[in-house]
């Protein structure tokens, strides 16, 4: 039985044996039909059951036979054997007007390769029904001990209906980078990422030229400070002008952190755009910043999550810039103008709620690491006449730098302790696994196929990203919760 994995295959190979040993025995009367009959398929059916029940149910069949009270599970079931010899569910649906193969069911148990076999094939032959449609037409002819969970792991295992919901795990959320958690001056370590493109005017007067240009977002990785640059292309030279502008205001960051550009590569035609300026000009990119001591770190492709930080920083300015322009097409001074505008906005957010102390008037912002207040707060009155107990200007501003980091330390930094998502830790994967590569611009039908060659474990162990060959033995790298692994033994 082993050797089939389709349970009309063992049917007909069983029939046609049972016609070979039946011609045999009766050379007067050979069966010569070119074909198997229903009924040829039914006695090949029944044989396997009957098999199946005495290997399964042996002793509760001599205990029927010989009259004594059955024990277990199967007592609530009332079994009986029918004409044929078959175990069947004797129940309490004898004067219903159910047929009698609906009113009492051959008797299965809840696991074994007929089993499979047979619950896989009603699952074939009605559309790949779903768990509750598979267990209705089941009953109707047999009683399977645990049918819900052994239909659940058919479905479950069922290649085409896995690929149709297209499930992915998540591993564990990660410990996060030195750069996020250490005390720096803003914008020693950055987050970049583009955001665009936006329509720009050539001038104020009729008739304008419509062009593209496009916005990098700088956030600071460890004070969340937001610097928004307006680009007008996409090229290598326009982004390190646009970089040597933010240094040049912002100072010489250490680290540079950006996704390598595969997130554009979608069906827009604009997004791809920018994933072909960051797949050509990143050599050439990154030699340039390496010449000033800027190291930069690209995130793993096709995984936004990797770079929330800056990715959420986008999303914000892009909510920002539809709630205030909405459709209307600014020249390029007035787009600068508005981006400067947003940016002093999401500069004046609160980093972590307001503190309980009295003493502590109002929120930590990432404005208090820039300019020592938010950026949108009103001008303060002058405190020429206070004290400053033997205090120079200097010290005082020393005092208050230090007081604004220790504030970050105490109100902001323990924000970052819990895990608000990912908190379960998934199973992991192996070399030689099958898998499916999540594509955000195609259904789950679509998805390629590949096997994972090499796997890459974080310092805590937990394994978030992977080497997997695809067609033509392309190898591609990938983060685990890209990947849907396949349900195969």
């Amino acid at each position: 039985m082993e050797r089939y994995s389709s349970l009309d295959r063992l049917i007909s190979v069983t029939a046609w044996i049972r016609r070979f040993l039946f011609n045999c025995r009766r050379k007067g009367k050979r069966n010569t039909t070119a074909y198997l009959t229903p009924q040829d398929r039914k006695e090949a059916l029944l044989l396997w059951i009957s098999l199946l029940q005495r290997n399964c149910f042996g002793a509760e069949i001599e205990n029927i036979r010989n009259g004594q009270t059955l024990k277990g599970h199967l007592r609530r079931l009332n079994p009986f054997i029918d004409s044929d010899g078959l175990l069947r569910v004797g129940g309490r649906l004898e004067h219903s007007d159910l047929s009698y193969e609906a009113g009492h069911p051959l008797l299965l148990p809840k696991s074994g390769h007929f089993v499979e076999l047979l619950i896989l094939d009603l699952h074939l032959k009605n559309s790949h029904a779903g768990p509750n449609a598979l267990l209705a037409l089941l009953q109707r002819d047999y009683w399977v001990l645990s049918a819900r969970r052994a239909v659940r792991k058919i479905t479950f295992k069922c290649i085409s209906c896995y690929k149709l919901k297209g499930i992915t795990t998540q591993p564990l959320m990660g410990n996060l980078p030195r750069d996020r958690v250490l005390a720096s001056r803003p914008f020693q370590g950055v987050g970049t990422d583009f955001a665009g493109p936006f329509y720009v005017k050539s001038h104020k007067l009729r008739n304008p030229k419509v062009t593209k240009a496009y916005l990098c977002v700088f956030v600071c990785l460890s004070t969340k400070s937001v610097h928004l640059e307006l680009v007008s292309d996409l090229s290598s030279e326009a982004f390190v002008a646009c970089l040597s502008r933010m240094t040049s205001r912002r100072g010489l960051p250490a680290v540079i952190r950006s996704d390598c550009g595969s997130n554009y590569k979608g069906s827009d035609r604009y997004l791809r755009e920018v994933f072909q300026f960051l797949e050509q000009n990143q050599s050439q990119i990154g030699h340039d910043l390496a010449r000033r001591g800027i190291t930069w770190i690209f995130d793993p492709p096709a995984c936004p999550s990797w770079g929330g930080l800056f990715e959420a920083a986008v999303k914000s300015a892009k909510t920002h810039l539809k709630r205030t322009i909405g459709e209307t097409t600014l020249t390029f001074e007035e787009l600068s103008t508005v981006f400067c505008k947003i940016e002093a906005v999401l500069n004046s957010r609160p980093l972590c709620p307001l503190s309980s102390d009295p003493n502590d008037l109002e929120v930590l912002t990432p404005g208090h690491f820039l300019i020592g207040q938010p950026l949108t707060a009103l001008p303060e009155y002058p405190f020429q006449e206070e004290k400053t107990y033997k205090l120079s200007r200097f010290q005082l501003l020393q005092q208050l730098s230090q007081r604004i980091w220790h504030r970050w330390h105490l109100e902001y930094l323990h924000t970052l302790q819990q895990r608000l998502k990912w908190t379960d830790p998934a199973v992991p994967p192996k070399v030689g696994d099958l898998v499916l590569l999540k594509e955000d611009n195609a259904p789950p039908l679509q998805w390629r196929r590949g096997r994972i060659v090499a796997l890459y474990p974080g310092k805590d162990g937990v394994v978030r990203l992977a080497d997997v060959r695809v067609a033509q033995g392309t190898v591609l790298q990938r983060a685990i919760s890209k990947l849907s692994r396949l349900p195969l033994d």
